[in-house]
């Protein structure tokens, strides 16, 4: 997966003491994502907007606000969480991922 011709936002965004960082960067066509890595550990994240999870590295498990049990997923996989919503997941191996913004 690669983006062409996108502005980087050069602050880090920095979650649970530096375990999870990532940067955020906006398409031409004004469309906002950001590429993070996570380390193994277990953490819970509040959505505002719908989001999309691409994971490029790694194995993690996640719990949505709305499930009693944990999914499984891999590089190469892609897992959805509402808007206004939380999750939680679980890092097993070290985690590089792409989250689009309202997909």
């Amino acid at each position: 997966m690669s983006f062409k011709n996108v502005e980087v936002k050069t602050k880090a965004n920095v979650y649970h003491d530096g375990k999870v960082t990532s940067r955020t960067f906006i398409t031409p066509a004004g469309e906002m994502k950001t590429l993070g890595v996570m380390l193994p550990g277990t953490y819970r994240f509040s959505t505002q907007a719908k989001e999309q999870v691409d994971i490029t590295q790694g194995h993690c498990r996640v719990k949505l606000a709305d499930q009693q049990h944990w999914t499984d997923y891999q590089a190469g996989q892609i897992f959805h969480v509402p808007g206004d919503s939380h999750f939680e997941i679980e890092v097993v191996d070290l985690l590089d991922y792409v989250c689009h913004f309202g997909s």
